[in-house]
C-alpha cells in the first residue's frame, strides 16, 4: 500500500514539494484548549523568525494573548510576520494591527475588503492557518485566531484539529509560507520586504511518520486538496470517516462518497448540528436523502459548533487542515492541508472522531428527514438551489 501511495504522490500533488517525505513527528491537537497553549509556547521560545498565516486573527482576549506573544517575540527581535485576511480579520486591522507594527512586527492584509472588487475576487480568501517557527516547527490546521467558544454553545469548544509538525515536512511548509507573504507584499505594493529570511528548515529526521503538504491555490495547485481526498476515497476498501464543517461537495466529491458506498466501504460523514450558516446548512441537508439511500451514515454535531475539516481512510491515510468540502473552499480560497500516511496518527483521529459522534452528535437516519414537513423540505431545496446559483456564478461555468 505504502509503494502505491507513493507512486501516486506525484499525481496528488503537494505544493512546494510534490513527494511525501518520511521522518516527521506529528501531533494531533484538538481545539484551541490544545492549540494555543503550544503556539504561545514555541512563539516565546522563537530566536530567529517567526511567521504566522490565519483568516481571523480576533481582537478578543486569545487573540490579544497571541498578539501580546508575537510583539515579545519582535521585542527580543525576531523577525516576526503576521499575515491575515482582510474579509476574516477586519476587527484585527481596526484594534490590533497598529499596535503590532508599531512593536516591531511586520503584518501583511491580504486582499483588503474593496466593496468594487467582482464578487469572484472578493471571495478569494486568505483561508489557511498556518504557523512556522525557527523553522523547526510548524501548525497546520482549521483553527482561526480567536476565542474557542462559540456564542451559541458557550460551554463547550469549537470542534477542531491543528497539527503540531516538526521533520521534513517543515521544507515545503516553510516554502509556501514565504512565496505567499512575498507575494502578498508585491501585490501590495511593498515590494522590499523588509527583514531577511533567517531560518532555513532542517533536513534531519524527527520521527517516523510519511507526509505530504498540500496547498490549494489559483495557479499551480487549483485542485491538490481535492485531488488527494478523490484519490484516498477512490482506494478506499473498507472505511471513510470525514468531519467538514462546511460541506456542499461537487459532483465528482458526491458521486467518489457513493461510488465508495456502493463497493461496500463503510462511509460516516460527521456535519455540522449548530449553524453559524444556515443557509450552507439548509442546502447540506438537502443532500441527506441520497447519502442515507446508499447507506452512507450521516451524524450531525451539536455539543459546540463543529469547524472541524478532517478525515481518516482506511485506518492509516488521514488529513487534517483548512480546505472544507464546498466550492468556496475548493474553488477560489487559498487553504492548506496536511495528509499523513501513519495508521497511529490515524487511529488517534479516527478515536476522536469516534468520541465525537458518541457524546456530541445524533446520527440522522432515513425516517428523519421523511418526517420532516414539507415547508422545512423546501426550504432545504431553495438553499440548495441558491447555493448551486452562487457556485455557478464563481465558477464561471466549470463543471464540478
Amino acid at each position: 500500500m505504502k509503494q502505491r501511495m507513493a507512486a501516486l504522490s506525484g499525481r496528488i500533488g503537494g505544493g512546494f514539494g510534490r513527494e511525501w517525505s518520511g521522518g516527521n513527528a506529528i501531533d494531533l491537537l484538538e481545539s484551541g484548549q490544545a492549540y494555543f497553549p503550544a503556539l504561545e509556547a514555541a512563539i516565546d521560545g522563537a530566536w530567529r523568525e517567526v511567521l504566522l498565516q490565519t483568516y481571523i486573527f480576533a481582537p478578543d482576549a486569545t487573540g490579544r494573548r497571541i498578539a501580546a506573544a508575537l510583539m515579545r517575540a519582535a521585542a527580543r527581535g525576531v523577525v516576526v510576520r503576521v499575515l491575515v485576511d482582510g474579509f476574516g480579520s477586519r476587527a484585527f486591522v481596526r484594534e490590533l494591527m497598529a499596535d503590532m507594527i508599531a512593536a516591531g512586527v511586520e503584518v501583511l492584509v491580504f486582499r483588503r475588503e474593496l466593496r468594487l472588487l467582482p464578487i469572484r475576487r472578493r471571495l478569494r480568501r486568505m483561508h489557511c492557518k498556518v504557523a512556522v517557527v525557527d523553522g523547526g516547527v510548524a501548525f497546520v490546521g482549521g483553527i482561526n485566531i480567536v476565542n474557542d467558544f462559540d456564542a451559541e454553545a458557550p460551554a463547550h469548544p469549537r470542534h477542531d484539529y491543528v497539527v503540531r509538525i516538526e521533520g521534513a515536512l517543515l521544507g515545503p511548509i516553510l516554502a509556501a509560507s514565504r512565496r505567499l507573504w512575498r507575494l502578498t507584499s508585491w501585490v501590495s505594493l511593498r515590494r522590499r520586504v523588509r527583514g531577511t529570511y533567517r531560518m532555513e528548515a532542517p533536513a534531519r529526521a524527527a520521527g517516523g511518520m510519511r507526509a505530504i503538504f498540500l496547498v490549494r491555490d489559483n495557479l499551480r495547485h487549483r485542485n491538490d486538496i481535492e485531488n488527494a481526498y478523490l484519490e484516498a476515497i477512490a482506494r478506499a476498501r473498507d472505511e471513510i470517516v470525514l468531519a467538514n464543517a462546511y460541506f456542499f461537495p461537487g459532483r465528482r466529491f458526491r458521486h467518489a462518497l457513493l461510488a465508495a458506498a456502493g463497493r461496500g466501504v463503510k462511509v460516516t460523514l460527521l456535519l455540522q448540528g449548530v449553524a453559524d450558516h444556515p443557509l450552507m446548512q439548509h442546502a447540506t441537508r438537502a443532500l441527506y436523502p441520497i447519502f442515507l439511500e446508499r447507506g452512507i451514515r450521516l451524524f450531525e454535531y451539536r455539543r459546540s459548533l463543529l469547524h472541524a475539516k478532517v478525515a481518516v481512510v482506511d485506518h492509516h491515510w488521514a488529513t487534517v487542515g483548512s480546505s472544507n468540502i464546498d466550492p468556496f473552499s475548493l474553488l477560489l480560497a487559498r487553504e492548506a492541508n496536511v495528509a499523513i500516511d501513519d495508521t497511529g496518527f490515524a487511529a488517534e483521529l479516527e478515536s476522536r472522531l469516534r468520541a465525537a459522534m458518541r457524546e456530541g452528535a445524533r446520527e440522522l437516519r432515513r425516517e428523519d428527514w421523511q418526517r420532516l414537513s414539507r415547508l422545512r423540505r423546501l426550504l432545504c431545496w431553495l438553499a440548495y438551489q441558491a447555493v448551486r446559483l452562487a457556485t455557478g456564478i464563481v465558477d464561471q461555468g466549470g463543471k464540478r
